[in-house]
C-alpha cells in the first residue's frame, strides 16, 4: 500500500497545486457555479424521475413493474458506460500517459504500478455516472419510502458495479495490448471499440425496451406482466445489483446474497486482472514504446481544391486539421461507434408499435418527430463533448506553434469551428430525415424539424470549441480527461438548456401550425403573429448561440496567450 500510495500521490498533489495556484477569487467563483450547476442538474433530474415514479406508483399492480423495469434498464446502461469509460481511460493511464517512463525507473514491481493506475482510472470513469445516479436512487428512496437500508444498497451497489465494470475493462486491456503488435498499441481502440460496441448491441436487446409499449405480442395481460417481471441473466452483475436495490426496496428477500455476489466477483475480477498485470502490464508497456515506421509520402503537396477556399496560414490550419483527424488512428473506432449509435437510434424508431397505441396515429407520429429534435440534440451535444470540446487542449504542447504564428485566435477558432460544424449538421440532419422518413410525418413536421436542426447544431458547436478554448487543458493525455473539466459541465448544462429553450420556443406555435393543417383550415391574424415572434426568437437565439460562445473563447484564449 504504500508504494500505491506513493505512486498515487503525486495526482492528489497537482490537484492541490492547481487549487493554491488560482486566485482566491477564481477558487470561489468556480466552487460557486460548481455548486450551482450541480444543484440545478440534480433538482432537474430528480424532479423527472420523482414525477414518472409517482405516476407508476399510482397504477395498482402494473405500476411497481414499470418502476423495476425501469430501475433494470438505469443499472445495465450504467454498467454498459462504465466498461466503454474505463476501456478508454485505462488505455491513457497504462500505456499512453507521459510520466510513464519515469514511474517504470522506480524500484516498484509492475503489479502496483498497475494497481496505482487503476485506482486513478476506476475515480475517473465512474465519478460523473455516481453523480448522475444519485438523484434517480432517492427519487425510488421517496416514492417507495425505503428504509436506510436501501440507501445503504444504493452506494454499496455504484462502488462494487463500477469496480466490477473497470477490473472487467483492464482484464481485456491487458489481455489486449499483449495480442497486438508492437507498433500499433495505439490501434488497440479499434478492437476495444468493436468489442465496446458489440456490448451495446447486447444491451440494447437485453433491455428490449419495445416490450413496454407493444403488448399485443402476448397473448394476455398476465402475461405481459410475467415478461416485464421475469428476472434478468443470473451470472450478469447488473442483475445482482437489481435484486440487491429490488430487495431493500420493495421486497425484503436475498439482499445479503447478492451483496455477496457482487462483493466476491467484484474481488476476484480485480485479483484476476492484478495476477495478469503481473504478468504481462510490462510486456504490453514495452511492446508500446515502439513506434510505428512513416515513410514519406508527398504530404507536402499543396491541393488545389482548397486554395479557392483558404489561402496562407488558414490554408495551412485546415490541412493540419484535416491531417491530425486522418492520423490519429484512436477516432477512427470512434467513428465505428458513432454509426453503429445512428443505427440503433434509428432502429428503435422503427420497431415503435405506434399504430397499435389507442390515439390518433398521426398526431403520435408528429408528436414523437417533434420531440426526436431534442433528443437529437442531446445525442449531438454528447459527441460534441468528446470531438469538439477537447480539439483546443489536444494541441498540447504544440500549440506554442500556434502561438508563435502570424494568426488571431478569432481565424484559428473559426477554422476548427467550420471543420466540426459541416459534420455534425450532416449527422443531425441525418438522424432527422431518417426517423421522420420512418414516422411518415406530415411535410410541415419535416420541414420545421429539419430547419430546427440546421440553426440548433452550430450552436452546440459553438459552445463546445468555445468553452474548450476558455477552459482548456494542454497536459491533458487524452480527450476525455479534458471533458471532464469544469467547462466540460458548464458546457453540457447550456448545451441542453439551449436545447430545451429551443424546444419550448416551438412548442406551442408548432402545434397550433399542426392542428391547422390537419383540420384544413387558416391561422387567424393574433396566431400568425405568435408563430412568427417565436420562430423568429429561436434564429435570433441560435445566432446568438453561435456569436456570444465564440467571442467569448476567443477573448479568454487570447489572454491566457498574452494577445489583445
Amino acid at each position: 500500500m504504500n508504494h500505491i500510495l506513493l505512486l498515487i500521490r503525486p495526482r492528489l498533489q497537482g490537484l492541490m497545486n492547481a487549487i493554491k495556484r488560482s486566485s482566491r477569487k477564481e477558487r470561489r467563483f468556480r466552487i460557486i457555479l460548481i455548486m450551482g450547476l450541480g444543484i440545478v442538474f440534480w433538482t432537474v433530474l430528480f424532479a423527472i424521475f420523482y414525477r414518472i415514479l409517482s405516476y407508476f406508483k399510482r397504477v395498482e399492480g402494473f405500476g411497481d413493474v414499470l418502476a423495476l423495469k425501469l430501475l433494470s434498464m438505469v443499472l445495465v446502461t450504467f454498467f454498459a458506460l462504465l466498461i466503454f469509460s474505463g476501456v478508454i481511460t485505462l488505455v491513457a493511464k497504462l500505456y499512453l500517459s507521459r510520466d510513464l517512463p519515469l514511474v517504470h525507473t522506480l524500484p516498484v514491481l509492475p503489479g502496483r504500478v498497475f494497481l496505482a493506475r487503476f485506482s486513478e482510472s476506476l475515480f475517473d470513469s465512474s465519478w460523473m455516472v455516481a453523480l448522475y445516479s444519485l438523484p434517480i436512487f432517492m427519487s425510488y428512496g421517496i416514492i417507495y419510502q425505503a428504509g436506510f437500508s436501501f440507501y445503504l444498497a444504493c452506494g454499496a451497489t455504484l462502488v462494487l458495479l463500477s469496480l466490477t465494470a473497470v477490473a472487467l475493462s483492464a482484464v481485456l486491456v491487458l489481455i489486449m495490448a499483449v495480442i497486438l503488435p508492437a507498433q500499433r498499441i495505439r490501434s488497440m481502440a479499434f478492437f476495444l471499440g468493436a468489442l465496446v460496441l458489440i456490448l451495446l448491441v447486447l444491451t440494447i436487446r437485453l433491455i428490449r425496451p419495445e416490450q413496454l409499449v407493444d403488448p399485443e405480442v402476448f397473448s394476455s395481460l398476465a402475461q405481459y406482466l410475467r415478461s416485464l417481471e421475469s428476472p434478468g441473466n443470473p451470472f450478469l452483475p447488473t442483475t445482482w445489483a437489481y435484486d440487491l436495490l429490488k430487495g431493500t426496496l420493495i421486497i425484503s428477500q436475498n439482499a445479503p446474497l447478492n451483496l455477496g455476489l457482487l462483493l466476491s466477483f467484484s474481488g476476484s475480477l480485480l485479483f484476476g486482472a492484478y495476477r495478469l498485470a503481473e504478468r504481462f502490464y510490462f510486456l504490453g508497456y514495452s511492446q508500446a514504446q515502439s513506434g510505428p515506421v512513416s515513410h514519406a509520402t508527398g504530404s507536402g503537396r499543396k491541393r488545389p481544391g482548397l486554395e479557392r477556399f483558404f489561402s496562407g496560414v488558414t490554408r495551412a490550419l485546415v490541412l493540419k486539421e484535416i491531417r491530425t483527424f486522418r492520423r490519429d488512428q484512436t477516432q477512427w473506432p470512434q467513428l465505428l461507434l458513432i454509426f453503429a449509435l445512428v443505427f440503433i437510434y434509428v432502429y428503435n424508431f422503427s420497431v415503435l408499435p405506434l399504430e397499435s397505441i389507442p390515439w390518433r396515429a398521426t398526431y403520435l407520429k408528429n408528436l414523437v418527430s417533434f420531440l426526436n429534435i431534442g433528443l437529437a440534440g442531446f445525442v449531438l451535444s454528447a459527441l460534441a463533448a468528446r470531438f469538439v470540446y477537447p480539439a483546443v487542449s489536444m494541441e498540447g504542447a504544440a500549440f506554442w506553434l500556434i502561438q508563435a504564428a502570424p494568426l488571431k485566435i478569432r481565424d484559428f477558432l473559426m477554422v476548427k469551428f467550420l471543420f466540426y460544424c459541416l459534420p455534425f449538421v450532416i449527422l443531425g440532419e441525418a438522424l432527422i430525415i431518417l426517423t421522420n422518413l420512418i414516422l411518415e410525418v406530415t411535410p410541415f413536421v419535416m420541414v420545421l424539424s429539419t430547419l430546427t436542426v440546421a440553426l440548433m447544431v452550430p450552436g452546440i458547436v459553438s459552445l463546445a470549441l468555445a468553452l474548450g478554448a476558455a477552459y482548456p487543458d494542454f497536459r491533458a493525455e487524452n480527450p476525455a480527461q479534458a471533458t471532464t473539466s469544469i467547462g466540460g459541465l458548464i458546457f453540457m448544462v447550456l448545451s441542453a438548456a439551449f436545447i430545451i429553450l429551443v424546444i419550448v420556443l416551438e412548442a406551442g406555435p408548432a402545434y397550433q401550425v399542426f392542428l391547422a393543417d390537419i383540420a384544413g383550415r387558416q391561422l387567424s391574424t393574433l396566431s400568425l403573429l405568435g408563430i412568427i415572434v417565436s420562430f423568429g426568437a429561436v434564429i435570433v437565439l441560435s445566432f446568438l448561440a453561435v456569436a456570444l460562445p465564440l467571442r467569448y473563447g476567443t477573448r479568454r484564449l487570447a489572454a491566457r496567450m498574452g494577445q489583445k
